[in-house]
């Protein structure tokens, strides 16, 4: 049997090779590679698929997380409510403002944070929530957004894994009132590089955000504020809009392999399968399995030739990084033990039913 890679980058973009090819020849010949044509386009685009009135195009997601927290005003003194089962990403950039991030525990079914225990983690000094939409699925934005309101703080959500999601019919990236996204290359919509975006709705918060991420500019050589350069790329903008109308389809592809993982797996040892929330849809960014055997089995598809990964092994209050806060084992035990426990299976819109069987057949043969 041939080998299952984790992630088919490779199948993914040369899908697309002309049109990317002649995206690639459109920017060499235009001359023009900074903030252009394909930026504005794309930006347009990007709004219209989340549902917003605005889309920024910037470096990556992290930035992203960043300047929407800078056109928020947060910083020193402020706290903002953090997923404590997900990506660093979220932490850092509360941290990179002087902000005070304040971990909450998700819901053990869905692994997205858990609005039941929102409330109790929130004072006088809160800000904002930044919800994650992770693996894919939209968070109970209904819940979260009814108690940001009640406590007048914002809401960013953080969109990088779910581009494509939907919660109560409403796209995620379009509840917060300024939220981010990610188009690393391995995202579901993934640039050949670095690549990130902000929506809003906002239009003053639209145009801060174009002033953060060009030195804190608007017009060349004149600085409002003390910014970055954090500019989407012309050519991956010129890329992204190859891509971005078959989002839709890819994430359908994925969902497909979900099903078929969900068919195949149920009642498999001790594995417990992803469960997408009431009202929430999935687009499959990660199809992430939990087993207290996890080590064993990722070592037994790795002599099968199957890739997997684990997303993610470290929770952030127990990272290096954060050693500073006082964060202690034990402090946040869900995330704790998803971190123990998960295993991200192969997942890719170019997968087929029989690779999808033999990554089962495989578990099934551990088990």
């Amino acid at each position: 049997m041939q080998p299952i890679p984790f992630l088919d980058l490779k199948a993914i973009n040369l899908a697309h090779e002309a049109a990317l090819q002649a995206a690639f020849t459109e920017v060499l010949h235009s001359g023009w590679f900074i903030l252009g044509n394909n930026v504005t386009k794309f930006e347009e685009e990007y709004a219209k698929f989340s549902g917003t009135q605005h889309a920024v195009g910037l470096a990556n997601g992290l930035d992203a997380l960043h300047i929407a927290l800078k056109v928020l005003g947060i910083g020193a003194g402020d706290e903002v409510i953090v997923p404590s089962n997900t990506y660093i990403a979220t932490t850092l950039t509360t941290s990179f403002v002087g902000a005070t991030p304040v971990p909450v525990e998700p819901r053990a079914a869905t692994y997205n944070i858990n609005p039941d225990l929102i409330e109790a983690a929130i004072t006088p000094r809160t800000k904002a929530i930044m919800p994650v939409h992770l693996y894919g699925q939209a968070a109970e934005m209904d819940a979260i957004m009814a108690i940001a309101n009640k406590h007048g703080i914002h809401v960013i959500e953080d969109n990088a894994q779910a581009q494509g999601a939907f919660y109560n019919g409403r796209p995620t990236g379009s509840f917060g009132a300024i939220n981010a996204t990610s188009f690393y290359p391995g995202k579901n919509l993934g640039a050949l590089g670095d690549a990130g975006a902000i929506t809003t709705d906002n239009a003053d918060y639209d145009k801060k955000a174009r002033s953060w991420r060009n030195y804190g500019s608007h017009k060349k050589y004149y600085n409002e504020v003390l910014g970055f350069n954090s500019r989407l790329d012309e050519l991956q903008a010129a890329l992204l809009l190859v891509k971005l109308p078959f989002l839709y389809n890819d994430n359908a592809e994925r969902e497909r392999v979900a099903s078929l993982y969900d068919e195949h797996l149920r009642g498999v040892g001790d594995i417990i399968t992803p469960v997408v929330a009431e009202n929430a849809t999935s687009v499959f960014h990660l199809y992430v399995i939990r087993t207290k055997k996890r080590d064993a089995l990722q070592e037994h598809l790795t002599k099968h030739g199957i890739g997997t990964m684990i997303h993610y092994p470290v929770p952030p209050h127990l990272q290096e990084a954060y050693k500073h806060a006082g964060w202690k084992q034990g402090q946040f035990p869900l995330a704790e033990e998803i971190a123990e426990t998960c295993l991200s299976l192969p997942i890719f819109p170019m997968m087929t039913n029989a690779q999808v069987e033999q990554v089962c057949a495989a578990i099934r043969s551990f088990f």
